[in-house]
């Protein structure tokens, strides 16, 4: 590390948890974040600050006018020009700290890119807003032996557990299958912006510890907290079920996954489709929408507009139809539009 990194993480460095030796480690580390909205958002922003030396963000999604009360990276530009949330957090970090490698990736994870978008990585950050992304994040941590930090908040409720395959219960031996029955979600429980930096700022600390070398200084435990009520709860992680499917019978079921069945997305009247399996070509398909309804396009994704729809369609297939959270109707639309 050379004098203007010195100056540049003193306070850090002076901290004796990290030291220089830590800022070092950190330095040369290299962590993804998976969904970059309230949580993601905060943890690319905390990370590049840190000096984490390489950062990757994947989401599917782009920014709109109502993440910019609680998604703490994003401007209203980045609304107006209706950016991937991973290409505008590219974009900011690197005005953060331009010694930080970090590569915005457009994309939804799945099962036929996780090794590619997660593989190599230290350590990987939950920002993600479903059980289905999260049980394939798991399944591909504990095949790897990837450290992985669990993160959820919702109104003003959250709760975070940091995952370290081989010492700590995975996701599966706290919660073997995935909660049955509708779930409260931002879209009908709203959210604090509080609740996502205090959630977030915990994750970052397990993260900073793990990175820096010490994932001996985390501690196996399930954190909740509710900032309105001023509950905060912290109790001891289950031990390791011998009977695990994870991380006992080595079974990863999310890694066998094709490809993703359309989903509704939180805090949006929107479902996900992600069917196709060849590339669009935005450009031509915009001039075929043209005549049909208000289209905006850019390098990273087409918008369309048909009262009352908007879809958003990215360049490898996945669209993002907005106005219905009726899986039929935007598979319909999709089938329309698209193709």
């Amino acid at each position: 590390m050379d004098a203007a990194g010195r100056e540049r993480y003193s306070r850090q460095i002076l901290f004796p948890g990290i030291g220089e030796r830590g800022q070092e480690a950190l330095l040369a580390a290299h962590a993804v974040v998976v969904g970059c909205g309230a949580l993601g958002s905060f943890h690319a922003a905390a990370l590049a600050r840190a000096g984490v030396g390489r950062i990757t963000i994947v989401d599917r999604d782009y920014v709109e006018p109502g993440n910019l009360h609680r998604q703490w990276l994003f401007e209203e530009s980045d609304a107006a020009e209706g950016l991937p949330k991973a290409a505008a957090a590219e974009r900011h970090m690197a005005r953060i700290n331009s010694s930080v490698r970090a590569r915005g990736v457009v994309a939804d994870l799945t099962a036929c890119n996780a090794a590619e978008l997660l593989g190599g990585a230290g350590l990987i950050l939950d920002g993600t807003d479903n059980f289905e992304a999260r049980y394939l994040i798991n399944d591909f941590a504990v095949s790897r032996g990837i450290p992985w930090i669990y993160g959820a908040a919702v109104g003003s409720y959250g709760l975070t557990m940091t995952v370290i395959p081989g010492r700590t219960a995975c996701l599966r031996c706290v919660y073997p299958e995935p909660p049955a029955g509708p779930q409260p979600t931002c879209d009908t429980a709203g959210v604090l912006n509080a609740i996502v930096s205090a959630v977030a700022s915990l994750q970052v600390a397990d993260a900073l510890k793990i990175l820096c070398g010490r994932p001996d200084l985390v501690c196996p435990r399930i954190t909740t907290l509710d900032v309105w009520s001023g509950g905060i709860r912290q109790i001891e992680g289950p031990a390791r079920d011998p009977d695990c499917p994870a991380c006992a019978r080595r079974e990863f079921p999310y890694l066998e996954e094709s490809r993703r069945p359309p989903v509704s997305l939180c805090g949006r009247n929107a479902v996900q489709i992600h069917e196709r399996e060849r590339p669009i070509d935005l450009l031509e398909l915009s001039s075929r929408l043209a005549p049909l309804g208000e289209v905006r396009v850019n390098a990273f994704a087409l918008r369309f507009r048909i009262a009352p729809y908007e879809m958003t369609i990215f360049p490898d297939g996945r669209a993002i139809v907005k106005g219905t959270s009726d899986l039929g109707v935007a598979r319909s639309l999709y089938a329309r539009y698209v193709g």
